[in-house]
């Protein structure tokens, strides 16, 4: 019989039959690696759970798969979200590494407005200019481990599993993944560590379908399963990842790693067309941008953080999410001038079958961060954000009061996230398909427009067309 998670909370049991899954997705997972979601000894085992076990869309699929396999598993949306954001590490590297960060949403149902979980990648305490390539302090792992934590139900290291066992034996690169690879291979392949990682014999960038292996990598995800995700910041892990991030012109200390901590607090919060609507709040400003756009049909959000950011601009820490809160519930959202070009970054929202939600925005500040790994640690390195501004993390939760789940959406894509986050988020609670045609913006949306978990049978998920990704929600189970 296929092995399920070991719970560490109350949650309510979600029993089934173990079995094969017999949905078209299912051929992603023939590598033996995507569905690899077993205990702490590796053994990959099958979902037990069928039919409806919620919705998962991604910017990447084989991560998108880990999500869904975690809920057939009875684990719920925290708990698949983490495993998700972990597993990107592995399959999408050049916009979500254990050296990045990024910002999570998290509610469910009998909260009035949820949580926000803000782990941007930060730089180093001192100056980065005496380092080659500053490097920032990597958070991801921090930052998921937190909102598991508040949010989940089973033991972290369970979810490490999925994404240590795709680095091991290999994941086959995705589109999204070699565009991002052809994009800065001259970078990557002038590096001998990056070159063993992302390139080929031939000299070049990995291409769609090439097997990725990431060994190093592997031992690094195996060390936070076993020593707990503590170890990157004060143990071992984190002594190894500081002498090879020093190694690799990155400029971080130990110090750094200790003092960088994840941020929980309330989200912002608009209430339009009978549902309240939760999203992320700065420093993570996306959402700030999103949430204008919402409101002003999917139009200048970015214009908005501009203004936000030029507001901000040498107050520190003076400027919260508070005056951000005050600037929605005035409505006098003032315009600035347009952004720099900013950053990737990649997105995806899960949903559980009892209405838990998390919608996610991840980013390492450039492209494959600052295209150097960390030494032995196989970790790619967030570029530091002193030397680039910050990305647009965009997501947002609707729900109706504090019992019926409704619509989430987050979004990647630069300049244009907030504004397209904004598009799919209105598309969803009308319970449609937005039609997106043009521009650089991809988003991920899942609509339940009977509610849930009132009503699981219209619930559905959305992945931008224009992108690799992968929405995906109901599993069958041989019997």
């Amino acid at each position: 019989m296929a092995a399920r998670f070991k719970k560490h909370r109350s949650v309510p049991s979600r029993t089934g039959l173990p079995g094969r899954f017999r949905t078209a997705a299912l051929a992603l997972a023939l590598t033996g690696t995507l569905a690899a979601c077993g205990g702490p000894d590796g053994q990959v085992t099958q979902p037990v759970v069928g039919g409806f076990v919620g919705e998962v869309a991604a910017d990447e699929p084989r991560a998108a798969l880990v999500a869904r396999d975690i809920l057939a598993k009875g684990g719920n949306a925290a708990d698949a979200a983490a495993a998700l954001g972990l597993a990107l590490s592995v399959s999408l590297p050049s916009r979500a590494s254990l050296g990045g960060g990024g910002a999570c949403l998290a509610w469910r149902p009998g909260e009035s407005g949820g949580q926000a979980f803000v782990f941007l990648p930060q730089g180093a305490s001192q100056s980065d200019a005496a380092s080659d390539r500053p490097a920032s302090v990597p958070m991801l792992a921090r930052g998921l481990f937190l909102m598991q934590m508040r949010y989940g139900s089973v033991d972290f290291a369970d979810l490490v599993v999925p994404a240590r066992n795709m680095a091991s034996h290999g994941v086959p690169v995705g589109g999204l993944l070699a565009s991002d690879l052809a994009a800065v291979q001259s970078s990557l392949l002038a590096d001998d560590k990056a070159r063993a990682v992302f390139g080929n014999e031939n000299g070049h960038v990995l291409g769609v379908d090439d097997v990725m292996v990431q060994s190093r990598l592997a031992g690094s995800l195996e060390r936070l399963r076993i020593a707990g995700v503590g170890d990157l910041y004060t143990g071992a892990l984190a002594q190894t990842f500081v002498e090879g991030a020093q190694g690799a012109g990155g400029g971080l200390s130990g110090k750094d790693l200790r003092a960088d901590v994840p941020v929980a607090e309330p989200p912002l919060t608009v209430h339009a067309n009978g549902v309240d609507i939760s999203f992320l709040p700065p420093p993570a400003d996306g959402g700030l941008g999103m949430a204008a756009s919402f409101l002003a049909n999917g139009r200048g959000g970015d214009r908005v953080v501009a203004a936000w950011r030029a507001r901000q601009s040498g107050k520190g820490s003076s400027v919260s999410a508070a005056d951000a809160q005050s600037l929605l519930n005035s409505g006098s959202l003032s315009a600035g001038g347009a952004l720099p070009a900013l950053p990737a970054s990649t997105s995806f929202v899960v949903t559980d079958r009892q209405g838990e939600t998390v919608a996610c925005a991840l980013s390492m500040n450039n492209l494959f961060g600052t295209g150097r790994i960390a030494g032995s640690t196989g970790i790619v390195l967030g570029a530091s954000p002193a030397q680039r501004p910050q990305p647009l993390l965009a997501a947002a939760i609707a729900h109706q009061g504090t019992t019926q789940f409704r619509a989430a959406a987050a979004a990647s894509g630069q300049n244009v996230a907030a504004d397209t986050a904004a598009i799919a988020l209105q598309a969803a609670l009308a319970g449609v398909r937005p039609q997106v045609t043009n521009g650089n913006g991809r988003a991920n949306f899942v609509s339940c427009p009977g509610g849930l978990p009132s009503d699981s049978g219209r619930c559905f998920g959305w992945t931008d067309p224009r992108g690799a990704g992968l929405a995906v929600g109901s599993v069958s189970v041989a019997h």
